[in-house]
């Protein structure tokens, strides 16, 4: 069975949505940053603090090892879709769910407190929302926009999406 991989920024529900949808679809699921946590040993915002290039080979890895394991519902970081590799690993293992939100309310979403190494106020959410719209849209097969629409709505709209 053919991976489903959630993309997207931060706070459009990629984690959340994700349990949801592979309890629905009787999928494992995992999520990528916790598999890099697992793998490295280190939080998500120490690897930052070491550069991002060394996040961005850790994600790498952690990808193409869930990859290789039979289907389960995934979701990725924010920025896994700005490696071609990664998009490629992608396409090739299953469907890519792109999920969207306003900038108004992801920046609602995103709580204040929690480590986010890319984004720290409305002015980066929005900036690296549009920086990314690009890449993000040509790396989707379908796009759900979950502004507006509770957790299961969202989860019922990519199950109906992906049509398993």
């Amino acid at each position: 069975m053919a991976h489903i991989w959630l993309i997207g920024m931060m706070g459009t529900g990629k984690s959340t949505v994700g349990r949801l949808v592979a309890e629905a679809l009787q999928l494992p699921f995992v999520d990528v940053d916790r598999v890099i946590v697992e793998e490295t040993g280190q939080a998500i915002e120490d690897l930052f603090a070491e550069g991002e290039h060394e996040f961005r080979e850790a994600e790498r890895i952690a990808i193409a090892r869930i990859a290789r394991r039979p289907g389960h519902v995934v979701a990725t970081g924010g920025g896994s879709v700005l490696d071609e590799e990664n998009v490629a690993t992608m396409r090739t293992t299953g469907r890519t769910v792109l999920l969207t939100a306003s900038t108004e309310t992801l920046t609602e979403r995103l709580d204040p407190t929690t480590d986010r190494p890319l984004a720290t106020g409305a002015g980066d959410v929005a900036a690296l929302a549009a920086a990314r719209s690009t890449i993000y849209a040509g790396s989707a097969d379908v796009t759900v926009d979950t502004t507006g629409l509770s957790v299961a709505e969202v989860a019922d709209e990519v199950v109906r999406c992906v049509g398993m």
